[in-house]
Order: C-alpha cells, then sequence, then structure tokens
C-alpha cells in the first residue's frame, strides 16, 4: 500500500516536472488573502493534482523568490444547479505561500502612461 502511494507521488511530480507554469493558474485577490499581505503571505489558486514541492519549486521558478512554508487547502468540490440540471462546480486547491524576509511578489504592476 505505502509503496502505491510512492509511486502515485513520484507520477504527480513527473507530470509537472517540465511544466511548472502549469502549477500555479492565478493569484487570489480577497479578503483574507490582502491581510496575508502584511504578513509576506500570498495566496495562490494552483492545480489540484500538484504538490507542496511542486508550488514552492513554481513559485520560486517564476516570481525569483525564497519560500519559507507552503500551506494547502483542498475543499471538497461543490455542487451547482441550475433549474432540473445538477452539476459539480470545478475543483480548486488553494496554497498560501510564506515568503523570506525580504522577499516579494509584486501582484499588482505599476502603471506607467
Amino acid at each position: 500500500m505505502l509503496w502505491q502511494g510512492f509511486k502515485r507521488f513520484m507520477e504527480m511530480t513527473e507530470m509537472f516536472k517540465n511544466r511548472l507554469a502549469d502549477v500555479i493558474r492565478r493569484p487570489l485577490i480577497t479578503e483574507k488573502a490582502t491581510r496575508g499581505l502584511d504578513l509576506n503571505q500570498y495566496t495562490f489558486e494552483v492545480d489540484h493534482r500538484a504538490a507542496k514541492p511542486e508550488i514552492k519549486a513554481a513559485i520560486e521558478h517564476l516570481f525569483d523568490v525564497k519560500v519559507v512554508g507552503i500551506s494547502t487547502m483542498n475543499p471538497p468540490r461543490r455542487t451547482r444547479r441550475v433549474g432540473r440540471f445538477s452539476g459539480k462546480r470545478p475543483q480548486v486547491k488553494k496554497a498560501i505561500v510564506r515568503l523570506a524576509e525580504g522577499s516579494s511578489i509584486q501582484l499588482f504592476p505599476d502603471s506607467e502612461d
């Protein structure tokens, strides 16, 4: 049983090995995520199959920063109903990334006209 879990983990790491940019979908800008910016924490929506080491490698590669810690949340899929038709919303995984002191990610680039 343990071997099957390890084998699956290795398959997942191979999946994102050559395309780390596909791990990060978008930054999440919510009220709670904005409060985390003061603590040098950034919230991203990531691929639901990505593991913490892949998320860390993708953030460090894309933004050229040093990641100290990562917390992930994988809530259950929500059911959506339109009339008599029922379906599921897409699966979303959130990652809260804590950066080292002195590192920062500029989510809103300065616009110069």
